[in-house]
């Protein structure tokens, strides 16, 4: 093989060599950036790529894929003088890898503190019972100022999640009494506002009764009265009727008249519960000509019958029987 073959062969093998580093195979969801004499020139994106070979060089891999960043436990203090012990993770995407590359030293390192940094200010500056029940607030809070923090480095912050709250074992203890005693205020409050509506319906039901009965009497008097005015009237007419009668001559309704109210009378000492011992000064006579009267007035009442020369009869004669 001759000199000049072997000059062929050799130059044939540079231009490979030459060739192959120029040419780049960037992976998807990864930027490469390219450094000319040490500075940085362009960013590769995926896919095949050439680049200058003895001028140009690959200076960072980044990527470019979402990222999860471990955040370790670490004690913060609250605003009220708790100490806990909390930990987390963050969730990071590097939007450009130029500055991500060249803006900060250790990128991850450096998203790692900021954020514990600021998982101290933020939950410092919260009260244990607020720091407990709103993980959300604290959540949001902390994504917000991480986010604008590592702007300027072209990362993008998408979630930054706390994991676990751990208060010391002695306020945990603490909480579950102040709890408990909680609780127990609320029952308390709850047994004497039922007591208290018990008694307020039963006064209610008690004022309800009162009302009612008080309108049951009332109606009852208004009844009572009203009973007693048609009586005083049925009295009034009958005697109205009485005297008209005995000015027309007919005694015998006011032999009636009379023979009914003493007949009530009587009836009236007889259904008196007291032993009595009546003694009447009158004539068992009178008592039979007064019903006689009575019978006559009825006869007459039914049959037509009657003095019709208008001659007054004599008081107590019994009319015979037959008429």
């Amino acid at each position: 093989m001759s000199g000049g073959d072997i000059a062929v062969i050799a130059l044939v093998l540079f231009a490979i060599i030459v060739l192959f580093a120029g040419i780049k195979q960037v992976p998807q969801g990864y930027n490469w950036t390219v450094e000319r004499f040490g500075r940085y020139t362009r960013t590769l994106q995926p896919g095949l790529n050439l680049i200058i070979p003895f001028f140009d060089r690959i200076g960072a891999k980044l990527n470019r894929m979402e990222q999860v960043l471990d955040v370790p436990s670490q004690e913060i203090i609250t605003r009220d003088n708790a100490t806990c012990t909390v930990d987390g993770v963050a969730f990071y995407q590097v939007l450009d890898a130029a500055r991500a590359a060249y803006e900060v030293s250790n990128l991850k390192m450096a998203i790692l503190n900021i954020t514990m940094t600021n998982i101290r200010t933020v939950m410092g500056s919260m009260d244990l019972d607020n720091l407990l029940s709103n993980r959300d607030e604290i959540n949001a809070r902390l994504l917000h100022v991480v986010d604008a923090a590592t702007e300027a480095w072209g990362v993008k912050i998408t979630r930054v999640e706390i994991k676990d709250i751990n208060p010391p074992a002695d306020l945990v203890a603490s909480m579950a009494r102040q709890m408990k005693a909680e609780r127990e205020k609320r029952a308390q409050i709850l047994e004497a506002e039922g007591l208290r509506q018990s008694a307020i319906l039963k006064a209610e039901g008690e004022k309800q009764a009162q009302v009612l009965q008080a309108e049951g009497r009332r109606e009852a008097a208004f009844r009572d009265a009203e009973a007693r005015e048609r009586l005083a009237e049925a009295e009034a007419k009958a005697t109205s009727m009485v005297s008209e009668a005995v000015a027309k001559g007919d005694v015998q309704a006011l032999n009636y008249f009379v023979a009914d109210k003493y007949t009530q009378a009587l009836g009236q000492f007889a259904q008196s519960p007291n032993q009595k011992i009546l003694m009447l000064p009158v004539e068992a006579s009178a008592l039979i000509g007064s019903l006689g009267g009575i019978a006559e007035l009825a006869r007459a009442a039914f049959s037509g019958d009657g003095p019709q020369d208008g001659t007054p009869r004599r008081r107590g004669a019994v009319p015979p029987v037959g008429g």
